[in-house]
């Protein structure tokens, strides 16, 4: 199907983008109640699971004495993340939030007090144990775009990196706070009293949802995506937006090496420092604590180094904490070895969320935030797996060794894809106005296609070279809003007539692309 011939667009209004200006305190967005609220309520949250996760690995240890079981049960946690993370974000942006969330909260708290009854009862084996932390980590993977996105929802864009970033804090300091807590429960009653207090954690989001519900989806003109067209969408954009997809090359490589350090902690303890319960969660501590302490001058790291350089000096802190915890067995070097590397592993996963985030626009950042997501725990579930196995075919020190060795010469990514933050004009939708309506003579259904769309250029002939670089442009944003086909022709019989076509999927995905049309695309095509 063609649309009619279309003459070039008319130029739009573009923002000013700050320049060379502070960055904002991290603890701004903490003045919005929502957000107060809702931080809080994850908080305690984080605090719960890390509690759980800790519990079912040391139980695991405990019932098999078995490195690739322990690692397991991270795998176990985290993999639902890999699989259920974008049909989550498509969810979270296409039906009813509080509803998704209540309801997955719900299982949550059920499936945990089921754990604990259980264990209690002495009934749980190694195959229960993951199945049930599975379920778990299922019902985390659901509602984590919908948390984020109404976390996001409550402050403003400039106001977003501080958020993340004390999401993060919240999420490592959990990681210091829970094991170590989890630790001394476990020692004097048990696993079941840890998975309990999970449940509790679950209730109060749950109450903080019913608070503070998350903003309802955008009900516009057009159909809701469906959930694969969605799938589609999102990872088109994140395929041919350079800033993102760099982003996200970063953290799968970064979350699956570094995941060796976390996934074999268990082992480490009791192996390496003959530690016991509270031992490893102390370890868990002293990573958590540097993670957190990490977020008190993150904003200003990025600001004076640049991501690149940071993320380089990232790489090679969490690479000593790794070679420490496979080489040495002083407890006090280790200690101070896992804090340090807590910081650099805050830090720079933190910094890759920020920069997703702010480089999506908000059609589809709860779905970037999905991919992040997918990437990063999806990377960690499926590296934990690995270097499970590498530990036990050879041994705890060689697997430590070889993930830091690799985590060094991930430093050389930077060359083909290196990081930045989105700017305003990037990620800000342009104001449709009245000119931008197509008008056909019969406008088809929603679902009709595919459409071809020309756009014709009448360019001087000294201004034609000038011209076809700047067209060539427009190919990434084309494709990365929903077109599946882009060409640029000239007019063989009209040297000054040039045409611009591309296709895509349906009238609605035409509609849908006109409509994600941001400043800096108005701009380029002005």
């Amino acid at each position: 199907m063609n649309s009619p011939q279309l003459n070039n667009n008319t130029p739009s209004s573009v923002g000013a983008a700050a320049g060379g200006a502070p960055p904002p305190s991290i603890w701004r967005p903490l003045r919005h109640p929502p957000f107060r609220g809702l931080w809080v309520a994850g908080s305690l949250f984080f605090v719960g699971n890390a509690m759980q996760n800790m519990a079912a690995s040391w139980l695991m240890i405990e019932l098999t004495a078995s490195p690739f079981l322990a690692a397991l049960v991270q795998t176990a946690s985290f993999l639902p993340m890999f699989l259920l993370s974008l049909p989550a974000g498509v969810l979270a942006d296409t039906i009813n939030r509080r509803q998704l969330m209540l309801r997955i909260q719900g299982v949550y708290a059920v499936a945990a007090l089921m754990l604990a009854a259980l264990s209690l009862a002495g009934h749980i084996g190694p195959g229960v144990l993951l199945l049930f932390i599975f379920l778990l980590g299922v019902c985390t993977a659901l509602q984590s775009p919908s948390w984020n996105s109404a976390v996001s929802d409550t402050v403003e864009r400039k106001d977003l990196p501080g958020a993340i970033t004390l999401v993060s804090m919240a999420f490592n300091g959990a990681r210091a706070v829970g094991p170590a807590l989890a630790g001394l429960i476990f020692a004097s009653t048990g696993a079941s009293a840890v998975f309990v207090l999970a449940v509790l954690t679950a209730l109060g989001m749950s109450f903080a949802t019913m608070r503070w519900p998350p903003r309802p989806p955008s009900q516009g003109k057009l159909p809701a995506e469906r959930l694969w067209g969605g799938m589609l969408s999102a990872l088109r954009y994140a395929r041919h937006s350079p800033t993102i997809f760099a982003q996200l090359v970063r953290t799968v490589a970064y979350s699956g090496l570094g995941s060796a350090l976390w996934a074999l902690l268990p082992v480490i303890a009791q192996q390496r420092l003959g530690l016991g319960a509270a031992g490893y969660g102390l370890l868990m501590a002293c990573l958590g604590s540097g993670a957190v302490a990490a977020g008190f001058f993150v904003g200003r790291l990025r600001s004076r180094l640049g991501l690149d350089t940071l993320a380089a000096g990232c790489c090679l802190l969490f690479s000593g904490a790794m070679l420490v915890g496979a080489l040495s067995t002083w407890r006090p070097l280790v200690y101070v070895s896992f804090v340090i590397g807590g910081a650099a592993w805050m830090t720079m996963m933190s910094t890759f969320n920020a920069a997703t985030q702010t480089s999506a626009p908000p059609w589809v950042r709860a779905r970037a935030a999905s991919l992040h997501t997918l990437c990063s725990l999806g990377s960690f579930a499926l590296g934990s797996a690995l270097w499970g196995a590498m530990s036990s075919l050879l041994s705890l020190p060689t697997a430590l060794c070889l993930a830091a060795a690799l985590l060094i010469a991930s430093i050389g990514l930077a060359r083909l894809y290196p990081l930045r933050m989105g700017a305003d004009d990037e990620v800000t939708l342009a104001t449709t106005h009245g000119e931008d309506v197509r008008v056909v003579a019969q406008e088809p259904e929603f679902e009709a296609g595919p459409v071809a769309v020309e756009v014709v250029y009448r360019i001087r002939t000294d201004d034609a070279g000038r011209f076809l670089e700047a067209v060539q442009r427009l190919a990434v944003p084309r494709r990365r809003d929903g077109a599946t086909f882009w060409r640029i022709y000239r007019d063989l019989d009209d040297p000054s007539r040039y045409v611009e076509r591309f296709i895509v999927t349906s009238w609605a995905d035409y509609l849908r692309q006109r409509a994600r049309a941001t400043v800096a695309n108005r701009e380029l095509e002005a």
